[in-house]
C-alpha cells in the first residue's frame, strides 16, 4: 500500500499546491554561499528536493519560524529511522489538519491574487485615457491602430505578444524568442479571443485581462500563478 505521506502532497486542494507560483524567489550573488565546505552535491541534493517538493508549499508555510523548523524535523527523523510514531499513523492523524491548514491559506493568497488584480487595472485605466474596459472586465488600449480585417473567433491569427503578471514578471513572450506565433482564436483564452477581435491587422495594443477570463485559480504550469491578472502587448500581422 503507498505511503500514507500522499496525504500531504495529493489530498490537498489543486489550488494549495500550484500558490508556489504566488511567491516567486528571488536570487542574488552568494546564493550558495551556506553550502557547507566539501558538501556542496549533497546541497545541491537538497536544493533539488526543495525544487521538487518544498516549491509546492511556498507561501503556504512560514519557512522563517516554527512551522519551517518542524518541516525540517520531520525530514531528518523520517530520514534518520528516528521516528517516535509509526509514520502512517501520524500521518492518517494529522494529515487532514494539514490539508485543512494548506486549503485556508491557499484561499486567501489567491482571493489576494485577485484583489491585487483589481487593483492594478483600476490604476491603468487611470493612467491610460484611451484605456478601454469592456462589459467582461477585459482592459483593451489601442498602441498602434491597424487597417487590415479583424479576427473572428473562427479565424486563425499570426501575432507577436509579450505576457507579463502584473508584478512585471515576464511569463511567456513571442517577442523575446524572436518569432511570430499562428493559432486558432477560438483555442486561445477568453481574453484574447474578445481581445483581439476589437483589433485590426497591423494593429497593436495592450490588452489587461482579469484571471476569470484567463486561467481561473487554477494558473497554468510553473509562470502563471492561480487567481492572476495578466497583462500582454499584442501585434496582429496577420488573419487567415
Amino acid at each position: 500500500m503507498r505511503s500514507l505521506f500522499v496525504f500531504a502532497l495529493i489530498m490537498i486542494s489543486s489550488r494549495a499546491f500550484q500558490l508556489a507560483r504566488v511567491a516567486r524567489p528571488t536570487f542574488s550573488r552568494g546564493l550558495f554561499s551556506t553550502a557547507p565546505e566539501g558538501q556542496e552535491p549533497m546541497y545541491a541534493l537538497g536544493i533539488n528536493l526543495a525544487k521538487q517538493i518544498g516549491g509546492q508549499f511556498r507561501g503556504l508555510i512560514d519557512t522563517n519560524g516554527p512551522e519551517m523548523d518542524a518541516v525540517i524535523q520531520g525530514f531528518k527523523d523520517t530520514m534518520k529511522d528516528e521516528l517516535t510514531e509509526e509514520p502512517n499513523a501520524f500521518l492518517a492523524k494529522h494529515g487532514p489538519e494539514l490539508n485543512n491548514i494548506l486549503q485556508e491559506r491557499a484561499g486567501s493568497v489567491v482571493d489576494k491574487m485577485k484583489t491585487d488584480g483589481e487593483d492594478f487595472i483600476t490604476n491603468f485605466l487611470d493612467v491610460n485615457e484611451d484605456a478601454v474596459k469592456t462589459d467582461s472586465g477585459i482592459v483593451y488600449l489601442p498602441m498602434v491602430e491597424g487597417t487590415g480585417e479583424s479576427p473572428k473567433i473562427e479565424n486563425t491569427v499570426e501575432v507577436h505578444y509579450h505576457g507579463q503578471l502584473t508584478d512585471g514578471t515576464v511569463f511567456d513572450s513571442s517577442v523575446q524568442r524572436g518569432q511570430t506565433i499562428s493559432f486558432p482564436l477560438g483555442n486561445v483564452i477568453k481574453g484574447w479571443q474578445e481581445g483581439l477581435q476589437m483589433m485590426k491587422e497591423g494593429g497593436k495594443a495592450t490588452l489587461v485581462i482579469p484571471s476569470d477570463l484567463a486561467y481561473g485559480d487554477a494558473g497554468s504550469g510553473e509562470t502563471i500563478p492561480p487567481g492572476a491578472t495578466l497583462k500582454f502587448e499584442v501585434e496582429l500581422f496577420k488573419v487567415q
